[in-house]
């Protein structure tokens, strides 16, 4: 049996973890707290006030958003 390689935003989570050193599930906790609510104001906040790269902060935002719309 193949697993299937993991596609869109969550791809990043393994790197995101291992680069910041907190799981996906404390920035969800961050992105949740932010003064702000925009998709790309979040992303910028991210970036700004916790040292997130452009495409970490952007996928954890977007799988949030879409998990929230579910």
């Amino acid at each position: 049996m193949t697993t299937k390689p993991v596609k869109g935003p969550q791809s990043y989570f393994p790197s995101i973890e291992k680069t910041y050193g907190r799981p996906v599930e404390e920035w969800f906790k961050v992105i949740r707290s932010a003064p702000v609510k925009g998709h790309m104001e979040i992303v910028k906040w991210l970036k700004s006030e916790h040292g997130l790269g452009h495409g970490h902060a952007n996928a954890l935002v977007a799988y949030l958003r879409e998990q929230d719309a579910k």
